[in-house]
């Protein structure tokens, strides 16, 4: 039970930083990394040497002679960061900055109008919902739900009704990909702290978005007529002036940078998967092209060609001076920046957690409790009820993600474990478990308040409900491609 208590030190303390001391998530989260590597002690054998100890298994060793604080507390904590920025860092740096010139050189504007044009004024909400779905993969939520707002209240404005089933749209489009699809911080640190393919992770995470959004735009439809929440003027925010037709770029080179490096991993994905058909043409070519694949597939690599291409498109489009596109590139790495210090920080945290041996006692407990430990679907449930545990206590969905995925990754990495469904459904499980029960603590809960123009009470009622069906909804799809479609 130790190690239980020792997570749940590091957790509580977590909370306590960031909730009532109001410290950075990243401070909050290298303190409570440092304390429970303290806590992980390490056992005393007097008479035995390092040597000796390495080659006896552990069912053999004796009852330890006292514990001691490992000698490398500090520096784990450190290797462990470094390791996860190594894995995610130039993703997420590169991400912020195509997110950043997409919104500058009007590309995004450009996207959001294609839908609106597709689909028509009267379907706005889809639209606006479509738009979400594809700009939160490169761009964070809260820039999102900025872009997207204006024209909501544009919307309602021509029509005088639906502004809260527009604003509701955007949340579910938004919210979702931000969850479950790369190269958004959390599912980018879960894939690589589960060992999950990043083009399986983006795949299937747009897969199991997909119904959620759906789920999501008729939760909106149903909480528009069941509170008629008005539109208001938002005090001291003004209105930006929408920009003409000719000084957007085309819809091709606008998606450009979006879909380009997806299509780059997939391809990889696709080679490597197909590498394994041993003894056909099919495999044996694949098996060839994966040495290419694995180069311009590589996350880091597409990911920088996407960047040459948003960086051209906002030179063509707006003609800036040297300077000025380098501020907007520093803007944008500052902003940036920030993510890649959170994100490795509770990688960090969670790998002190698994030097702690929480996954170990997690899986004793499940034995004790079920006999057969975590196999099959309980693991899945086991990811979501965690990761709604943390979303609830601390709200940031990305923490809970990245802390849960941690906290198992001991047990779905070990050699002797074995699941019937490809880890990847884990992550999704996880990643939706991150959806429910976001409320005050959480900052997108703020955003869509203070930016939507609603009171607390009524984020409350929508917000808050909203976010949970897109999560429940998320677990449901998890569960019914894990059974007829493992990907083992």
């Amino acid at each position: 039970m130790y190690p239980l208590f020792v997570m749940t030190i590091g957790i509580l303390l977590v909370i306590w930083m960031i909730m009532w001391l109001r410290v950075h998530a990243f401070i909050a989260l290298i303190t409570a990394a440092m304390v429970v590597s303290f806590l992980a002690v390490e056992p005393i054998y007097e008479g035995m040497t390092p040597e000796t100890l390495a080659a006896t298994p552990l069912n053999e060793l004796p009852e330890p002679d006292g514990y001691q604080i490992a000698s490398d507390s500090i520096s784990r904590v450190a290797v462990a960061f470094g390791e996860a920025c190594g894995n995610i860092g130039i993703v997420i740096a590169l991400a912020a900055v195509i997110g950043t010139l997409m919104m500058d050189s009007g590309a995004a504007d450009r996207v959001v109008r294609a839908f609106m044009k597709l689909l028509g004024e009267k379907r706005a909400p889809i639209a606006l919902l479509g738009s979400g779905y594809v700009l939160a993969v490169p761009v964070f939520f809260d820039t999102v739900f900025y872009l997207l707002v204006p024209l909501a209240r544009a919307f309602y404005r021509r029509t005088g009704a639906n502004y809260l089933k527009c604003i509701l749209a955007i949340t579910a489009g938004g919210a979702i990909t931000h969850t479950l699809v790369p190269p958004t911080p959390g599912p980018l640190t879960m894939a690589a702290t589960l060992g999950i393919d990043l083009g399986k992770m983006i795949l299937v995470g747009a897969i199991v978005a997909l119904p959620a959004a759906i789920a999501g735009i008729m939760t909106a439809s149903f909480l528009d007529r069941l509170l008629n929440i008005p539109m208001r003027e938002i005090e001291g925010h003004e209105e930006p002036d929408p920009l003409d037709e000719d000084q957007l770029p085309g819809l091709f080179v606008s998606v450009l940078p979006v879909i380009l490096p997806v299509i780059m991993i997939a391809c990889h994905t696709a080679s490597g998967t197909l590498a394994n058909s041993d003894g056909t043409a099919i495999g044996q070519f694949a098996a060839e092209a994966n040495h290419y694949t694995s180069i311009f597939g590589n996350p880091n690599f597409a990911l920088l060609v996407s960047t040459g291409i948003a960086i051209w498109v906002f030179l063509k489009q707006r003609s800036p001076t040297k300077e000025a596109l380098a501020r907007l590139v520093d803007i944008s790495l500052m902003r940036g920046g920030e993510i890649i210090l959170i994100t490795p920080g509770g990688a960090s945290f969670g790998a002190m957690l698994k030097v702690a041996e929480v996954g170990t006692a997690i899986s004793n407990i499940a034995e004790s409790w079920f006999g057969g430990g975590l196999s099959g679907i309980l693991m899945l449930f086991v990811g979501f009820g965690i990761a709604v545990v943390l979303k609830v206590a601390q709200g940031s969905s990305t923490a809970a993600m990245i802390i849960t995925s941690a906290m198992l990754a001991p047990i779905v990495l070990d050699p002797e474990f074995t699941l019937s469904y490809d880890t990847v459904y884990l992550a999704t499980a996880i990643g939706a478990g991150s959806l429910v029960g976001s409320w005050m603590n959480d900052s997108g809960f703020w955003i869509f308040t203070k930016m939507g123009g609603l009171t607390e009470a009524e984020g409350l009622k929508t917000w808050t409900p909203l976010l949970a069906v897109l999560g429940i909804v998320s677990m449901v799809v998890t569960l019914i491609l894990a059974i007829i479609m493992p990907l083992t």
